[in-house]
């Protein structure tokens, strides 16, 4: 028993420190995904781009991301799509804080008035950024599939492009039409 619960217990713990995680997908119901054939990016305007790090930009490095596991799954890209492929980012500032504990309390010196009280201590700030992923019907104009990712955004370019074809592999996973052997 022993030796089936460590390994699963290990595999939990690794899966939670994992820098991506999907937030959600969407399948519209009824959809029939082996009649599209190919795909374009809509026109996307970002508001902030200079914010984010990396060559090219965050926007190319998504659409980059986005296109090959498209392409993995037999998908080629054309003027006239069959699929719209709609990208969204959002960054937000985070704050990781820890509540303080009887052992964080300064030793009482004999003062009658003295009272302790757990506090919220900052321990970390950061952004985390979440990118959703839309297909759409161009015939019909309809969202047929949608999926979000977040992660924590480095810096680093080298990182950051590492992180986002990592998070599109891991959105992708959940598509309804698996890769090309």
């Amino acid at each position: 028993m022993k030796k089936v619960l460590l390994p699963l217990l290990f595999l939990l713990t690794v899966a939670a420190c994992a820098p991506v995680r999907v937030v959600s997908t969407d399948v519209q119901p009824g959809v029939d995904f082996s009649s599209y054939k190919t795909y374009n990016f809509l026109d996307v305007t970002a508001r902030s781009e200079a914010a984010l790090p990396g060559p090219g930009g965050v926007t190319y490095q998504l659409k980059e991301a986005v296109a090959a596991q498209l392409q993995r799954r037999g998908y080629q890209q054309a003027a006239q799509p069959d699929l719209w492929v709609n990208i969204g980012v959002v960054v937000q500032d985070r704050v990781q804080t820890r509540e303080t504990n009887i052992r964080d309390a300064p030793r009482y010196i004999g003062q009658r008035n003295y009272h302790w009280q757990s506090q919220e201590v900052v321990v970390n700030q950061y952004e985390e950024g979440t990118a959703t992923v839309e297909l759409v019907d161009a015939a019909r104009n309809e969202r047929i599939w949608s999926g979000a990712v977040a992660s924590t955004i480095t810096r680093n370019s080298d990182k950051l492009e590492k992180r986002i074809n990592e998070a599109m592999q891991s959105l992708f996973n959940k598509y309804p039409v698996p890769p090309k052997p």
